[in-house]
């Protein structure tokens, strides 16, 4: 007689409000991944792995992906699976400009509404950043990117812009990973430092000049070109490969 096969385990039941807060645990968890750049643009997503991790069935995760495909972090291939998104150059040069944009009007908000302890907050951190840059300390770097802005659209008072601009940042990150020329892992210290002055002196056009600026050098660290995706990920394989 053939052998019998296990029977397959069955999918842990869990209720509505559990299947939300697992939903929101994996997205999480993969919206991390892909701006830290442990998931790749073009990264193939395995809905069984995630489905054991987190103990649910692979409808839940479905549920999960579907949220960060409408958020454009990942993309279906018909008969294929998803994928981290790839986004194009168009897409590129359309985020780098939503981008400036909502910067600048959460500046303008900030410039309304920041206190005394709100500016005690940005020197921490941008003296944070340039002690962190300055000694070159890789696992910090990872965790100051990205916090001045974070915290100025905190001061904002506004939770619609302030998500807004995580899931712009978010998209750029997989921007970055394609089409970045000059590998850097700064976030503009010394920029930060000055935007705060220029705040502090009640100079609100010389901050969003200041902001441009120093969203400009960021968006120069990119080669939007249909050859530079692939350069990347060549250079990618060299660098993870060879002695």
């Amino acid at each position: 007689m053939p052998p019998r096969k296990a029977p397959r385990a069955k999918p842990v039941e869990i209720d509505i409000d559990d299947a939300e807060d697992v939903n929101d645990r994996i997205c999480a968890t993969l919206s991390t991944a892909i701006a830290d750049g442990a998931l790749k643009p073009g990264s193939k997503i395995i809905e069984e792995a995630i489905a054991e991790h987190f103990g649910v069935s692979r409808t839940v995760v479905r549920g999960a992906l579907g949220v960060l495909q409408r958020e454009r972090l990942l993309e279906r291939k018909r008969n294929r699976g998803t994928f981290v998104a790839e986004p194009s150059i168009e897409e590129a040069h359309q985020l780098f400009e939503a981008r400036r944009a909502l910067e600048r009007t959460i500046l303008s908000l900030v410039a309304q509404r920041i206190t005394a302890a709100d500016f005690e907050k940005l020197d921490a951190i941008t003296a944070e950043e340039l002690r962190v840059h300055q000694h070159g300390h890789q696992v910090a770097k990872a965790t100051t990117i990205g916090e001045f802005h974070v915290e100025l659209a905190a001061i904002a008072g506004n939770k619609v812009l302030s998500e807004m601009l995580a899931k712009l940042v978010a998209r750029l990150s997989l921007v970055m990973a394609l089409y970045e020329d000059e590998r850097q892992d700064d976030c503009g210290a010394d920029h930060h430092r000055q935007i705060v002055d220029a705040l502090r002196a009640s100079d609100l056009r010389k901050a969003q000049a200041l902001m441009d600026t120093h969203l400009g050098d960021i968006e120069g660290r990119v080669r939007l070109t249909p050859g530079q995706s692939e350069r990347h990920s060549f250079m990618s394989m060299l660098e993870t490969f060879s002695d």
